[in-house]
């Protein structure tokens, strides 16, 4: 069990006294906050919380630990702001999984133009696992797909590309010049993860149901397997990619929407944090079709299987 952050998790919630608004500060779907909880309590030997349907309150135990495991988790952090100083050139950066391989070529060589000293370091992390991260220090700046909401984050410009569907290339639909979202009636839908994008999932579902479309079944995932095979169809950038046809969605009702994100106390990455939030923007509207208007260029782009460009 990693004790530290455990510990974090035990801070926020004591702050909170509520699990589901600790899930959302944490980032995080709120049953695995309450099993790492649990999993704490039990590595102690004792409960933290009184938990009701109503109230969750600290136990004399609880009040008890808050003050070192504050204390523990500072210092902890403190310690990775020293390494992380000693390091010298290096900016850690998360980007979705789902985002293509010439897109985070073009993020690092673009930075790399204006910062030759810097190496950066990307992860792929879905959105809520990037918060957690940023929260915890373990990455620098993030690349988030919205809405997402965190307090003690800043974010950089939003950009906006309009997402049409992918289908197998003998879907009935592929021949179609725009595909009503409604047109999509009892095929099933293939999405990224809840727990990794709860803000994307729960909006974009919305908008399928506000439009007629209730999918069958949602499957969880970052490749097209499904799509190709014909069992899914998928939301995505326009792009050709062999087997499957991408169709724009009438009145584009489906964006996905990005941007930087960073620790409002970014420390001596600061320039750092602020020149790469530059370069993903720069990037994003030249190697991603992305826009601030949510219009995406006429042009087509290749990705990897995955649903960003």
């Amino acid at each position: 069990m990693d004790l530290v952050r455990h510990l974090r998790y035990f801070v926020v919630v004591a702050e909170e006294l509520h699990f589901g608004n600790a899930a959302i500060r944490l980032g995080m779907a709120q049953p695995p906050l309450s099993q790492r909880i649990k999993r704490l309590e039990e590595e102690l030997g004792v409960r933290l919380f009184d938990r009701s349907a109503r109230q969750v309150r600290l136990t004399e135990a609880g009040r008890l630990l808050l003050g070192e495991a504050r204390e523990i988790v500072t210092r902890v952090e403190r310690l990775r702001e020293l390494a992380r100083h000693g390091e010298g050139g290096l900016l850690r950066i998360g980007v979705p999984p789902d985002l293509a391989a010439s897109v985070i070529a073009a993020l690092v060589a673009g930075f790399r133009g204006t910062n030759p000293d810097v190496r950066l370091v990307p992860a792929e992390n879905w959105t809520a696992d990037q918060v957690t991260a940023l929260a915890e220090g373990t990455i620098d700046v993030g690349l988030v797909r919205h809405p997402v909401s965190a307090p003690g984050l800043e974010f950089g410009q939003m950009l906006v590309q309009p997402q049409g569907v992918l289908l197998a290339e003998d879907d009935p639909l592929a021949g179609a010049g725009e595909v009503h979202l409604a047109d999509l009636a009892g095929r099933e839908l293939l999405m990224p993860p809840k727990e990794g994008e709860p803000g994307w999932h729960a909006e974009t579902l919305a908008e399928c149901r506000r439009h007629g479309y209730v999918p069958g079944q949602v499957h969880q995932g970052a490749g097209l397997g499904l799509v190709l095979a014909g069992q899914a169809v998928a939301f995505g950038p326009r792009a050709d990619i062999p087997g499957l046809a991408w169709r724009p969605l009438l009145g584009s009702p489906i964006a996905c929407r990005l941007s930087t994100a960073w620790r409002a106390v970014a420390g001596q990455r600061k320039d750092w944090v602020a020149e790469f939030s530059a370069v993903a923007v720069r990037t994003l509207k030249e190697s991603a079709g992305m826009s601030e208007e949510g219009v995406a260029p006429a042009r087509r782009i290749s990705v990897r299987p995955g649903m960003v460009a």
